[in-house]
């Protein structure tokens, strides 16, 4: 069994590479990259062991949830105090003492969050598993490996209060993640559209069900990507990243929109704390000079790309439709933040950065989950879109 031990230039690493391979969602790349500012100049130069489920430690997924535009300008004391309500909510209730935590998904936040829950003085978590339930992020909680294969319930939600009388939290039970989902949606609502979450426990009392049941290596692959993208003297080639990307994850990776200007957003956030939205993508900095355009549907993470050349569909969930950056040689997110980068919303126009999509295909672990594929088919329908998904429900 490998194990890593990550410092804080590791969490840089991965917070890079997560942001490319997330497909648009996970949370905000510019609100991780001050976080870890923050982490490093508390003075915290420790590190975290990283390594593969051992089958016999009591765990949990351990995430944010909620909306990444109402989340926007995240601190470090807001990730930390949402992390210590929640754990100290879902330890008393379960009774257990987690000694490892796992990411929900591939992002630039979710991926560090339990790495962060690692760094805390005090917290019993010792070590982080490497994988997470999706090799990318997604929408909502049954898009995972874990909603098929182990029990939601406890679910331990709370907000980032710094006092306890401020602290807001519920323990939600339900039969389903789909159920979990929809009780969490509106507590994470009231909340202020963010919050900690634990759920999908692992331990003897499940035989430590998280065994067999998540995406592999993904904290080791985000790492390997983001090291690669930080080394780089200049950025690299949208194709020498699609090559990077095939080598890491063993997953085919292609290019589908290279060098394209985002020349139209347009979000809004439900009331399940969910951004969604449109990206419209052009071959020119003006929409009037374009002589192609894609468009990318959104819930949270990207969903769906369809383009102006074609009658089918660029790309499809559960594959992932990732962002990254010639201009900027970084992967970044539909948070409002990062897409200010390469789109003025005030003067509604592209900022002049070039854009590229990479199609990443799903991991076989990930697809062929129980009920993975059948609920994008729901969400994909929601959106307008009923047509055959790559893999069988």
């Amino acid at each position: 069994m490998t194990t890593n031990s990550y410092g804080i230039e590791d969490f840089r690493c991965i917070v890079e590479g997560a942001a490319i391979l997330a497909s648009g969602g996970g949370g905000s790349h510019e609100d991780a990259v001050g976080i870890l500012n923050e982490l490093a100049a508390s003075g915290w130069s420790g590190s975290v062991s990283v390594k593969p489920y051992d089958g016999a430690t009591d765990c949990c997924v351990l995430a944010l949830m909620g909306s990444p535009d109402a989340a926007e300008s995240l601190t470090l004391a807001d990730i930390e105090n949402a992390i210590v309500n929640t754990v100290a909510l879902y330890q008393d209730t379960t009774g257990s003492t987690l000694g490892c935590v796992i990411p929900v998904e591939v992002g630039a936040i979710n991926s560090i969050i339990p790495l962060i829950a690692a760094t805390l003085s005090g917290n019993a978590i010792d070590w982080v598993v490497d994988g997470d339930g999706a090799g990318r992020a997604v929408p909502e909680l049954p898009q995972t490996t874990y909603s098929g294969a182990l029990a939601s319930s406890p679910c331990a939600l709370a907000n980032d209060a710094s006092e306890s009388v401020n602290v807001q939290s519920a323990v939600l039970s339900a039969a389903t993640a789909a159920q979990t989902e929809t009780l969490a949606g509106g507590i994470v609502s009231a909340f202020g559209s963010f919050s900690g979450i634990a759920l999908w426990p692992s331990n003897a009392g499940n035989n430590y069900a998280l065994a067999g049941n998540y995406i592999e290596n993904t904290l080791s692959q985000a790492r390997a990507l983001g090291q690669y993208l930080i080394d780089s003297p200049t950025p690299p080639s949208t194709a020498d990243v699609v090559t990077e990307i095939n080598s890491l994850t063993g997953r085919t990776a292609s290019s589908v929109a290279t060098n394209f200007f985002i020349t139209d957003v347009t979000q809004a956030t439900t009331s399940a704390s969910l951004d969604t939205g449109v990206i419209r993508l052009d071959n020119a900095q003006n929409q009037a000079d374009s002589t192609e355009t894609h468009y990318i549907y959104n819930l949270n993470e990207n969903l769906i790309m369809y383009s102006s050349m074609s009658n089918q569909p660029d790309i499809v969930a559960p594959d992932s439709i990732c962002y990254y950056s010639e201009s900027t040689g970084r992967g970044f997110s539909n948070a409002e933040n990062d897409l200010a980068v390469y789109f003025n919303t005030t003067t509604s126009s592209s900022t002049g950065k070039m854009v590229s999509v990479i199609k990443l295909e799903a991991a076989e672990a990930f697809y062929s989950a129980q009920g993975v594929v059948s609920s994008f088919s729901t969400l994909l329908r929601n959106i307008g879109y009923a047509g055959k998904l790559p893999y069988p429900s």
